[in-house]
């Protein structure tokens, strides 16, 4: 039988104010402690009014997100935070806990406590964290004061330690400066400033300052006698300033601004690594007149540590900025403009680490009111991913720029890939728009689906049948890549992704998929907003891969728009089909309203065609056809099986030929050649008069 009471004693619920024992809620705020409970599967985060004053947040403040709570979260402290949980949700425990700071609304940090349980379903996928949250300064503070007594107690090797164990985390500089400080708030330096420089080019570089910007010391010379962060990197030698005086006497321009903060002493460190210097670090004292040898020591070893994660932090960035570098030179430096189209692109590298992947996205202006519209992803997050990336990029546009086949496009670059002296394999998506009919072609090899957004702003994927990924594709002699066919009607959006769009920690593939659509069924009208969207949406999560995204949505107002079309075989050596294609050209040009310039149309589509019999095997396709749009264009095309590009030359005056694109030059408004896979096709278009309210028939060639 239990000794405890079933009931208080009289009279102690009415001493204690009516409310004992303390209820939980009561029990948690009076110790400054909140609860939160976060829905992973709708990204919501419910704190409670505690939990709100740890964040130093007032209820109308926060909106219910996680990302709500980034302006009260420290710099760095969110992505740490995020891995951590990232972390969790991965490994499959069941909790996690971190100390991270508040900035609070005076702008001062507080350190904060958060423990959470994570919640599974039957298969262990996770979909809630229920946890509390709580103000840890305390608990800092005191912990500060028992490392300050076991380090007395051990000579020091304490700060050391622990200093050195928090740098082994720092990937940065910033990152650096953020454990200095961090020590520093705890008293682990016991200096009341900390200043740090690195060196750059003949000259020291404050990253991390005191208390106040103190003018004209942000940049030194490394030979200027005045300053003596100078003087440690030029002599390698640390240098002890043991009293105001001697501060005032050795260096007098720099005493002028440290004198008011009370500086009795200070400590400048070379930060010395493989033998050369990389910075120097100072820390001013108030108080203190002295360094026994013990703390000399102590300070000496630390700069050691600090100076190897330096120059850890320095190779990292520099590695990180080349190889970004790399990345956006193998992408396109611009999108082109395509009539009839409104494009959005975008390339968020990896947030963690150095590596970059090897995600591209392109836009392939084709002939004809045509656009190509490629994303991939090669495997692998290195600089050789990026090289094989670039590599892919342009044998892809170079075949599709030829005139081939969407299916062929896919099979020559992965031949080309196959053939590469590497052992990566690329996933790819290539589309073939026609902006004047909107028609579809898709091929897909081993990569996601595209979505389609409607003109409502609905959206839903579009299956489409695919192939092995490139290289695999060649290895395995299964070049045979389905095409798929769609329309894509006027308002309508295609949306082109890797998988980092859609790939989240906790969740499956359809799922992250379902999020993106109902996101971009959400998301704002205009692309350009709608990819800035999407692309934050990443920046909120873990970000731990490459993403390039492409939109294309197709504008009805200034594409091509077709109207009749005439076409005719010219066989070799037969004068009779020559002659009914002169006569479709008369046709046309009467019965589209064209006849202003109908000698002009005539003779260039006759040279055209007898070029084309004369310097080819086989015949010729005659297609002449109206285009209206801002303003109507007669198109004259021939095609022929021949991929050999004619070339314009300047002709003798006693030359028999030479002459004909000269001709072509001078009389159409704009002309080219569009290579076809096998062949070609020479192509010209002359502006003709608007025919108002008239639809274009169809002439008779009778």
């Amino acid at each position: 039988m239990s000794d405890l009471p079933s009931d208080p004693p009289a009279g102690r619920s009415a001493a204690s104010g009516g409310d004992w024992p303390a209820p939980p809620a009561l029990g948690l705020a009076l110790n400054r402690m909140g609860i939160f409970d976060w829905d992973l599967a709708q990204s919501y985060l419910h704190l409670d009014a505690s939990a709100l004053e740890v964040f130093d947040l007032l209820p109308e403040e926060y909106d219910g997100t996680p990302s709500g709570l980034a302006s009260r979260v420290a710099p760095g402290e969110g992505e740490r935070m995020d891995s951590v949980v990232s972390q969790a949700l991965k490994s499959g425990e069941t909790s996690y806990g971190s100390y991270f700071r508040v900035r609070r609304r005076d702008g001062s940090l507080r350190w904060s406590h958060t423990q959470g349980t994570i919640r599974r379903d039957a298969s262990g996928r996770p979909y809630r964290i229920i946890g509390v949250v709580r103000d840890a300064t305390q608990e800092i503070a005191d912990r500060a004061d028992r490392t300050e007594y076991d380090t007395r107690g051990r000579g020091g090797t304490g700060v050391v330690a622990a200093t050195t164990a928090a740098l082994a985390h720092a990937r940065s500089v910033r990152d650096v400066i953020d454990v200095l400080r961090d020590a520093h708030e705890l008293g682990s330096f016991e200096s009341s400033s900390l200043v740090l420089g690195l060196v750059e080019a003949g000259r020291i570089r404050l990253v991390a300052e005191g208390p106040e910007y103190m003018p004209g010391t942000r940049l030194t010379r490394i030979d200027d006698p005045e300053y003596p962060m100078s003087e440690v990197v030029r002599t390698l030698a640390p240098r002890f300033i043991e009293s105001a005086d001697d501060f005032a006497a050795s260096y007098p321009r720099l005493w002028e601004h440290v004198r008011g903060f009370g500086v009795t002493s200070a400590a400048y460190l070379p930060l010395i690594a493989q033998a050369r210097p990389v910075g120097a670090l100072g820390l001013l004292y108030s108080g203190r007149t002295r360094f026994d040898s013990d703390e000399r020591n102590l300070l000496i070893a630390l700069s050691s540590s600090i100076a190897q994660s330096v120059q850890r932090a320095l190779l990292y960035e520099r590695e990180k900025d080349l190889a970004e570098g790399l990345q956006q030179a193998m992408l396109p430096r611009r999108v082109p403009s395509v009539p009839g189209a409104s494009i959005a692109v975008r390339y968020r590298s990896a947030r963690d680490g150095q590596d970059i992947g090897g995600d591209w996205y392109d836009v392939i202006p084709l002939p004809g009111g045509r656009v190509g519209a490629v994303i991939g992803d090669v495997q692998g997050h290195d600089t050789h991913a990026a090289a094989v990336m670039g590599q892919l990029r342009i044998v892809l546009r170079a075949y599709a720029a030829e005139g081939h086949t969407p299916a062929t496009v896919m099979a020559r670059a992965s031949g080309f890939l196959h053939e590469l002296d590497t052992d990566r394999f690329a996933t790819c998506t290539y589309a073939e728009i026609d902006l004047t009919t909107g028609v579809v072609q898709l091929v897909r090899a081993g990569h996601m689906d595209p979505l389609l957004r409607l003109a409502d702003g609905s959206c839903r994927r579009v299956p489409v049948e695919g192939g092995l990924p490139l290289g695999l594709s060649a290895e395995f002699g299964q070049l045979e890549y389905p095409v798929t066919t769609r329309e894509l009607d006027p308002g309508q959006t295609l949306l082109f992704y890797t998988d980092g769009l859609v790939e989240q920690p906790g969740t499956d593939l359809d799922e992250g998929l379902q999020a993106l659509a109902d996101l971009v069924h959400s998301g704002p009208g205009d692309i350009q907003q709608l990819a800035d969207l999407l692309c934050a949406a990443v920046d909120e999560r873990d970000g731990g891969d490459d993403v390039a995204l492409l939109l294309l949505r197709r504008r009805a107002a200034d594409a091509p728009r077709a109207g009749a079309r005439l076409q005719q075989h010219v066989a070799p050596n037969d004068p009779e089909a020559l002659s009914s294609a002169r006569h479709m050209i008369r046709a046309a040009v009467r019965a589209w309203g064209a006849e202003s310039r109908g000698d002009e149309i005539e003779l260039v589509a006759d040279e055209l065609m007898v070029n084309a019999l004369m310097h080819t095997d086989g015949g010729a396709v005659l297609t002449v056809r109206i285009l209206t749009a801002a303003e109507r264009r007669l198109r004259v095309e021939v095609a022929d099986a021949s991929s050999a590009l004619p070339r314009r030359r300047e002709a003798a005056d006693s030359a028999q030929s030479g002459r004909g694109l000269l001709l072509v030059d001078l009389l159409a408004d704009v002309w080219g050649v569009e290579p076809r896979g096998e062949g070609k096709a020479l192509w010209c278009e002359f502006i003709v008069p608007s025919r108002e309210n008239k639809t274009p028939s169809t002439p008779s060639t009778s």
